[in-house]
């Protein structure tokens, strides 16, 4: 256990001291959200209608853009060699790389999107649920980004590689977090979506690490 909280408190000093990764994927979060209303015009019904989906599909790519770093580094000094041969198994070292990545990426798109669904006129109401459903529905993301990260690694032009494995898999939490925002507007409960989300979590939680070390070494072979 000492090894699982060493190593995810230097992958997430190593992200907050670097920066790069965070305000990189904020930044983009930002203006994909508010080129939206730009494209399809400020009227409230039609943003009212979409901007659940705006800001999922915009935290859904500006996850994308970390992710070929996730083991990138650690791959060309060496440091992923030592993990596998450490006693922290590797299923862990990947779990406690990917919850880093949470933390650094997408955490603080959960705690934006509040202030972004003012831009997209989201029913004050329904707020709550897309912050909610984004904090228990990107870990998915990290999670399934970590396989394709390591399915990749070492491929020439890894990020589109990236990006056409995980994109796909990205359409289960997108569908019911924008699903969940949609029915609390509504007023029918959006219970069953989060529950849903949750599980989608939970399901990761100990399958994306173990595909994830199996890709993993097989690439140091």
């Amino acid at each position: 256990m000492a090894a699982f909280i060493g190593l995810f408190r230097r992958d997430l000093r190593l992200a907050l001291r670097q920066g790069g990764d965070t305000g990189l994927v904020l930044g983009f979060f930002v203006l994909a959200v508010v080129l939206f209303p730009l494209g399809i015009g400020p009227e409230p019904a039609v943003l009212q209608r979409v901007g659940a989906g705006i800001v999922w599909v915009a935290a859904l790519l500006a996850a994308l853009l970390s992710l070929d770093r996730l083991f990138q580094s650690d791959y060309q000094d060496g440091g992923l060699e030592l993990l596998a041969l450490s006693s922290l198994p590797l299923e862990l070292a990947v779990l406690a790389k990917c919850a880093a990545h949470w933390v650094a990426t997408g955490l603080p798109l959960a705690l934006t999107s509040p202030f972004l669904a003012f831009l997209v006129d989201l029913d004050p109401a329904a707020i709550p649920t897309l912050t909610l459903g984004l904090v228990v529905g990107t870990p998915v993301l990290s999670l399934i980004g970590s396989v394709a990260a390591a399915l990749t690694l070492g491929a020439r032009r890894q990020g589109v590689l990236l990006s056409l494995l995980v994109l796909p898999l990205y359409v289960p939490p997108l569908v019911f977090g924008a699903g969940a925002v949609e029915a609390s507007a509504a007023g029918t409960g959006a219970r069953a979506h989060l529950l849903i989300l949750a599980a989608l979590t939970l399901a990761a939680l100990p399958l994306c690490p173990w595909a994830s070390a199996a890709a993993l070494r097989q690439a140091l072979e």
